[in-house]
């Protein structure tokens, strides 16, 4: 308790490891949460499940709750997780795809992850799973990162292909994006425009927390 009521002055930090995919990792209890940290960037829960919330909330709750099927692509702590769950309320099913050990092991014992019941956390590599997986999702949130780096992959359209084919009719990709340069913005731009000339709708919510945009495609 006493830890906690500092946490409102100066954070607290509780755990840091390595990992051979995000290099360091922490667990810092800041105003009174619980946080996960890279060096460079927050992972889960602070400002991460801020930008994903306002995410979710634009695709709309009366949408979202009779889903069946969401896949999430970069679990991390489980930040949205816990915001489909536990603000939502959402029953249906949930497959997360982390590829980070080290960030599975720090989700299991800190954010209990392994303790939601309609939560299955898979230990894989997204590209991979993306090509394998045989079932379709209504939702598919993206939210990898190496640190502040974003693999390739995400952005080469044989990718975008794929979610698209494994994504159900009247379901929606929910992207999380850092631009940080102008190269940046201009490979989300290409990213937009792939989904649009296949006749996709696609919004985005620019400059969230400064640095990240969130684009929204939905499978009319």
């Amino acid at each position: 308790m006493f830890k906690k009521i500092i946490s409102y002055l100066y954070p607290i930090n509780l755990y840091k490891t390595t990992s051979e995919i995000s290099k360091t990792l922490e667990i810092t209890l800041v105003n009174g949460q619980l946080v996960m940290d890279s060096q460079n960037t927050n992972y889960s829960y602070g400002s991460l499940q801020r930008i994903l919330r306002k995410g979710l909330l634009a695709i709309g709750i009366d949408k979202i709750t009779p889903m069946q099927h969401i896949l999430v692509l970069g679990v991390a702590g489980g930040s949205v997780v816990k915001t489909l769950t536990e603000e939502f309320q959402y029953k249906g099913k949930i497959t997360g795809v982390e590829y980070d050990e080290a960030a599975i092991n720090l989700a299991e014992l800190y954010f209990h992850l392994n303790k939601i019941p309609n939560f299955n956390l898979i230990h894989h590599e997204a590209f991979e799973f993306v090509l394998k997986t045989k079932l379709k999702y209504d939702l598919i949130i993206i939210d990898i990162f190496q640190d502040i780096h974003m693999p390739s992959f995400l952005f080469e359209n044989f990718f975008q292909d794929r979610l698209v084919d494994i994504l159900n009719p009247n379901g929606f990709l929910l992207f999380n994006t850092m631009i940080l340069n102008t190269p940046q913005n201009e490979r989300n731009l290409k990213y937009i425009e792939h989904f649009e000339n296949k006749n996709l709708t696609v919004f985005t919510l620019p400059r969230i927390e400064d640095h990240n945009e969130l684009i929204v495609v939905s499978k009319n």
